[in-house]
């Protein structure tokens, strides 16, 4: 029998990862049981493209995998479909703009060397996003000021902190004058008191990127499911014709109206995957 959908996107952290950062039995089971009947499954996350591929990795099968939020689409071998990268002009406007935010800025270039992460210091940034940077030291340069990195487009910049300094950061990009140039995307998790808020080139989101993939693959949005838990998810679920939101989500996220399934504590990506595949992981 043919299954009910045809693409299935799913996000990483606090989605496919648990909170030990880990993908647990039964989701692996589910989607390699959703890989195997013919579905298509395509991870759409805002980690950098080579910090996602130890997870996706994992899963076992080959697939393609949208990152930095819809900035780049490409496949675990290396082909790139698509890159929406922010132009460098824009990007030397929004530092000028968020100067004094420099210490919780970072730019992102889409290369695999020292110079893919760059920022000026590490002062604001320790302890909000010290995992990931130690994970992603080898890439890491830092330049004063941090605009003359911009020799080429960037992916996009990000700044991170805790959620108040971010609602700042929020604030002043409202009132940047770059509202038709940007797109400004968000991420938080409260329990770590950690805010991320990702700015990259106009109408780029992973809403944006994965129509783009479905239309490329003849796909209707009807025969997509989407499986998200964040503010960054918001327009890929918008657009798939079967959204779950997890049940370890904001309240206000799970007032959309998307199915809730269960939290990622709880193998709530198997769960989804089981309530429209009609297979049971659990």
């Amino acid at each position: 029998m043919k299954p009910p959908i045809c693409l299935l996107a799913i996000d990483i952290d606090g989605t496919l990862l648990n909170p030990e950062f880990q993908i647990s039995q039964a989701d692996m089971a589910a989607l390699r049981r959703a890989h195997s009947e013919g579905v298509e499954v395509i991870v759409v996350t805002g980690r950098r493209h080579t910090f996602a591929l130890p997870i996706v990795q994992q899963l076992g099968f080959d697939l393609w995998v949208i990152s930095s939020n819809g900035a780049i689409t490409r496949s675990l071998a290396g082909e790139t479909f698509h890159r929406d990268l922010l132009p460098a002009g824009t990007c030397r406007r929004l530092c000028v703009h968020m100067r004094e935010f420099r210490g919780n800025t970072v730019l992102t270039f889409d290369t695999e060397a020292k110079g893919a992460i760059v920022l000026e210091h590490m002062n604001e940034l320790n302890v909000s996003i010290q995992r990931w940077l130690e994970k992603n030291l080898q890439y890491i340069d830092f330049v004063i000021p941090i605009e003359d990195s911009l020799a080429s487009d960037p992916v996009q910049a990000m700044f991170c902190g805790p959620i108040a300094r971010m609602q700042q950061t929020l604030a002043a990009l409202a009132a940047s004058g770059l509202e038709k140039n940007i797109t400004v995307l968000r991420t938080e998790y409260p329990a770590r008191d950690l805010s991320i808020v990702d700015v990259l080139n106009q109408g780029c989101s992973k809403g944006h990127a994965l129509e783009r993939w479905a239309d490329f693959r003849g796909i209707p949005r009807e025969q997509v499911m989407a499986i998200g838990d964040n503010y960054n998810d918001i327009e890929m679920l918008a657009f798939a014709g079967v959204p779950f939101i997890m049940g370890n989500a904001s309240e206000e996220l799970r007032r959309n109206g998307w199915t809730v399934t269960l939290s990622n504590d709880q193998n709530g990506v198997a769960a989804a995957i089981e309530q429209v595949l009609g297979v049971r992981f659990l």
